[in-house]
């Protein structure tokens, strides 16, 4: 697990956004371990390790993918800003991209989920440097997070290798 941990990442980070439930957060672990995710970053509300509903998702990923936890978003993007993440936000929103069109301009790119009934915060949207969103065609025009997580993370790796 160790030498897991020391090997090269890809330049990805995700950021969970008060996220209710722990399950899903597990999931995220468990999703980001297997794309080789640099880190997650959580924020608010969200269920952080260790807890059981997350170990029971993420089946040990929450061990090998680091995690920094941040009271607020603008905290988080503060940081990742410093550290020359291009930051955006998956939601539906007024200008944003269809994910398989973005331009992820530069190499480290942090991508913001949110709530998974109210989204991304407009607050956290705007510190952004811009929205992007997964075309969807049904009745619901809406996905699970860690569905949404799994579905981003893949365009971003499939571009990379």
């Amino acid at each position: 697990m160790d030498e897991f941990k020391r090997s090269e990442k890809f330049p990805i980070i995700v950021v969970l956004e008060n996220i209710r439930s722990a399950y899903n957060v597990g999931s995220v672990f468990r999703t980001s371990d297997a794309f080789l995710i640099e880190a997650i970053y959580i924020i608010g509300y969200s269920a952080k390790p260790p807890h059981k509903e997350i170990k029971k998702t993420a089946l040990g990923a929450e061990e090998t993918v680091s995690w920094k936890y941040f009271k607020t978003s603008i905290e988080a993007i503060t940081d990742l800003k410093a550290g020359g993440y291009n930051v955006y936000a998956v939601e539906q929103a007024d200008g944003s991209t269809h994910l398989q069109q973005a331009n992820y301009a530069g190499n480290k790119v942090a991508i913001v989920f949110g709530n998974e009934v109210t989204g991304v915060e407009q607050e956290t949207i705007h510190a952004c440097d811009g929205c992007i969103e997964i075309p969807q065609f049904g009745m619901k025009h809406s996905l699970n997070i860690a569905t949404a997580v799994g579905v981003v993370l893949w365009e971003l790796i499939r571009r990379k290798i």
